[in-house]
């Protein structure tokens, strides 16, 4: 693999459209996808991993899970037991982390299983925010046997400690059909 790299391109994989293949420079990877497939048309609630050319933003990560995460040129931040992520498109904080206990619904980001010991920020609905085009459009660890996401695009950890040292705030997750 390079020793950057600027872009991830996503693909459905043939006869199963929660699942896919992404393919970093040469290198090609099983990834799991929304429990809607890819989508041209996002919305919140949908399950579908938008049809698009994300941005890697920052990311979160469990120390005491994934300290490896600290390998990378992407600014991290340890995740601890109060932040959330907004699901809520009337709420002010939509598509945003939050503090919890917050008073709109929100997604845990320390969870009980291991999905977002590394967690990316992808740059889906973040600036401008339209309401209820979809919220925590993340790139993060895989369920065994590449389960369906809510939208997002997951890897296993190994696959993701690979990648980290090589992503960027320019590289981006572009998803295609």
């Amino acid at each position: 693999m390079p020793k950057s790299l600027r872009v991830l391109v996503v693909r459905p994989r043939p006869g199963n459209p929660t699942q896919g293949f992404l393919q970093a420079g040469k290198t090609v990877f099983p990834c799991a996808l929304g429990s809607g497939g890819i989508t041209a048309r996002k919305r919140e609630g949908d399950g579908g991993t938008p049809l698009a050319s994300m941005r890697v933003l920052s990311g979160y990560f469990r120390n005491d899970q994934f300290p490896g995460a600290r390998r990378t040129k992407l600014a991290m931040t340890p995740i601890g037991p109060d932040l959330g992520w907004c699901e809520v498109p009337d709420d002010r904080n939509y598509n945003r982390p939050v503090k919890i206990p917050y008073g709109a619904s929100h997604e845990r980001m320390k969870r009980d299983d291991d999905l977002y010991d590394v967690c990316l920020v992808l740059d889906w609905n973040i600036a401008p925010r339209r309401r209820a085009r979809g919220s925590a459009i993340f790139f993060h660890l895989a369920r065994p046997g590449f389960t369906p996401t809510q939208g997002c695009v997951a890897v296993t950890a190994r696959t993701m400690a690979r990648l980290l040292p090589l992503l960027s705030d320019r590289t981006v997750v572009k998803v295609v059909r």
